[in-house]
């Protein structure tokens, strides 16, 4: 790409930044959207038809091919793919926090992106976890548009992405736009893309258990999945304490956001 494109890209990302800040001012003085409640779920049928090719797609790439087989845990390579792929998300934080008005995870992520992109060589290591106690504080555009007082809205069933709503749907297609790692030129956005996905595949086989519990030996996966999705999400949204390690959606995107 030439230099004259890639300042082209970098301003239309700019000027798509500059946008949304200037929604999230319009936004500001309404406060967090209120907690949702109940199931919202006008959609369920082709919910539901989404879902079982989620399900289906999941066998197929991730489930062992009987219950008598076993999956090798996570290697020292699956985890190192995933610690890149978690650092290159880091920017992508670090903006949303800021659209928050969040500036202390923010800066907590700026640094642990430093400290990991230099003495973790990369990513590939987490010195800033391990040393200096720099855990990852996640959010994304759908927290933002919580923040700025858009409600969840209705369920939806997303194919590859699974569980979201409407607000996180379009949270999801907004974290793609405005995602800063867009600025570089194509062939390091690829491989930054790459290294993501790579990085949700591998926190999928790490919960492989879990996440065939549910989907693959459920009565009712879908109903099963839609409540957990639900509850987590709103309880990661609304200012609770949790534990990040603890937390884990099992039902969290094993594709590319």
């Amino acid at each position: 790409m030439t230099g004259t494109t890639t300042q082209r890209l970098g301003i239309r990302t700019l000027g798509i930044a500059t946008l949304i800040l200037s929604m999230a001012a319009g936004l500001a003085g309404c406060g967090p959207a209120p907690r949702g409640s109940g199931i919202n779920d006008p959609y369920e049928a082709s919910n539901r038809q989404t879902h079982a090719f989620n399900k289906k797609a999941d066998s197929v790439l991730f489930r062992a091919p009987s219950s008598d087989d076993t999956r090798p845990p996570v290697g020292p390579v699956g985890h190192a793919i995933g610690n890149v792929g978690n650092n290159l998300g880091l920017p992508s934080m670090v903006l949303n926090s800021l659209l928050q008005g969040r500036p202390e995870p923010a800066i907590k992520n700026t640094f642990r992106f430093i400290i990991n992109s230099t003495l973790g060589l990369g990513g590939i290591f987490d010195p800033a976890g391990t040393r200096f106690s720099l855990p990852e504080s996640t959010t994304d555009f759908g927290e933002t548009l919580h923040v700025w007082g858009v409600g969840e809205g209705t369920y939806l069933e997303l194919p590859i992405f699974g569980p979201s709503t409407e607000r996180d749907a379009l949270g999801k297609v907004v974290d793609l736009v405005i995602d800063p790692l867009n600025a570089l030129d194509p062939d390091p956005r690829l491989v930054a893309k790459a290294f993501r996905l790579g990085a949700r595949v591998e926190t999928r086989k790490k919960y492989s258990a879990t996440v065939d519990s549910v989907l693959h030996d459920s009565a009712d996966s879908y109903a099963q999945s839609r409540l957990l999705y639900l509850q987590n999400r709103r309880f990661e949204l609304n200012g609770e304490e949790r534990n990040d390690a603890a937390a884990y959606d099992p039902y969290d995107d094993p594709a590319l956001q």
